[in-house]
C-alpha cells in the first residue's frame, strides 16, 4: 500500500531537475577586438578544450609559446593577411617565444623574413622554420656527417650544407627532395637511378601542390609520387603533417607541448601535426579550409577564427 507525503516546492523542484537528462555544456564563445564573434561558431563545435566551462577559449593551461603556419595565416602569396603583422608585433612586443612554420623549403629564413618584411610584417630571421632546416635537423641526428643527391633549391641545400653535409651525385646516403620551380627530367631520372642504386629517399613535405600568381602548380608530394611509381620506394617525408616538424621546433625554441598553441590554415596538415605532437590548435579561416569543410573532419581543432587578429589578445 503506498502512501503520500506532503512535498514542498523547492524539494519538488529538485526532484524534477534529477529526473531529467543534463543537456550538453554550451559551447562559449570569446569576442574579437571587432565585437565578432570568433570564427563561424555556429557552423562548427570548438575542440573539447574549449567546451569546457572557462573564460579563455583555448582553455585553462596558460599558452607560453606559438607556432604559427605562413602560408594562409600571416600571407597569401607577397600580400599581408589581416592581423598578421599586429599578431606577430604582439609576440614581439610581449617577447613570446614563436616560431613561423612553413612546408616550403625554397628559400632560406633570410630570404623569408625579407619577403614577408616586404609584406610589412616583421618576423626575426632566427625565429622562422622550414621543412628544409627541419629535414636537415632530422638527417644530422640520423647520420651526421653524411651525403646528399638534392633536387631542391637555396633552402635546402644551405641548410644541409650548414649541418656538414656533402652534397654529391656518386653514392649519396640519401636522395632528398624538395621544392622547386625548375624540375627537370634529368634531375628525376638521376634521383630514380640513385635510389635504385641504394640510396635513402627522404622528401621535404607531402604537398601535392602549392599556389602561384597563375594558378596551382605541382609540388613536392607529386614530384615524390613519380619518383616512388618508377623506383617502388615511399619518401620518409619530414614536414607538416608529420608531427616530426613539430617536435623539432619546440625543441628548437625549448617548449612544451602543453603550453604551446599551433595556428594553421589546414586542418589536414598544421592541425593534425599540432595535435598528433600533443598541442592544442587554432584553425584560421583565411587559408585553405573554409569551415563547411572543416565540419567534416574526425578531428577538431581547440578554436576555429575567421583571421589570426582574433588571437591578438589571447597572446
Amino acid at each position: 500500500m503506498s502512501r503520500s507525503f506532503p512535498v514542498d516546492a523547492a524539494t519538488r523542484v529538485a526532484w524534477e531537475a534529477a529526473l531529467i537528462p543534463a543537456a550538453s555544456p554550451p559551447i562559449t564563445t570569446t569576442r574579437s577586438p571587432t565585437g565578432q564573434t570568433l570564427a563561424h561558431l555556429k557552423a562548427l563545435r570548438l575542440g573539447a578544450m574549449a567546451t569546457a566551462t572557462t573564460d579563455h577559449p583555448l582553455g585553462d593551461t596558460p599558452v607560453e609559446c606559438w607556432l604559427t603556419d605562413m602560408d594562409g595565416v600571416l600571407v597569401h602569396e607577397s600580400q599581408a593577411l589581416e592581423g598578421g603583422a599586429d599578431f606577430v608585433r604582439r609576440l614581439t612586443d610581449l617577447e613570446r617565444p614563436f616560431l613561423v612554420l612553413t612546408n616550403n623549403s625554397i628559400y632560406t629564413p633570410r630570404d623569408l623574413k625579407v619577403r614577408l618584411l616586404e609584406s610589412g610584417i616583421d618576423v626575426p630571421e632566427e625565429a622562422i622554420w622550414t621543412s628544409a632546416l627541419a629535414t636537415a635537423t632530422f638527417l644530422d641526428t640520423q647520420h651526421p656527417g653524411g651525403s646528399a643527391h638534392v633536387v631542391g633549391e637555396a633552402g635546402l641545400t644551405t641548410a644541409l650544407h650548414e649541418i656538414g653535409y656533402v652534397l654529391t651525385a656518386v653514392k649519396p646516403d640519401y636522395v632528398v627532395l624538395g621544392e622547386t620551380r625548375t624540375y627537370s627530367f634529368e634531375a628525376i631520372t638521376r634521383a630514380i637511378r640513385l635510389i635504385e642504386g641504394g640510396a635513402r629517399f627522404i622528401a621535404t613535405n607531402p604537398d601535392a601542390s602549392g599556389p602561384s600568381a597563375e594558378g596551382k602548380i605541382p609540388a613536392t608530394g607529386s614530384v615524390a609520387a613519380l619518383v616512388t611509381r618508377a623506383t617502388g620506394v615511399e619518401p620518409y617525408f619530414i614536414g607538416k603533417p608529420n608531427p616530426l616538424m613539430m617536435r623539432s621546433a619546440l625543441n628548437r625554441l625549448g617548449a612544451h607541448s602543453e603550453t604551446t598553441v599551433m595556428v594553421g590554415d589546414r586542418l589536414d596538415t598544421d592541425v593534425r601535426s599540432g595535435l598528433e605532437a600533443g598541442m592544442r590548435t587554432v584553425l584560421v579561416l583565411t587559408g585553405s579550409t573554409s569551415a563547411a569543410e572543416a565540419d567534416r573532419y574526425p578531428y577538431r581543432p581547440t578554436l576555429v577564427t575567421d583571421s589570426v587578429r582574433d588571437l591578438v589578445d589571447l597572446v
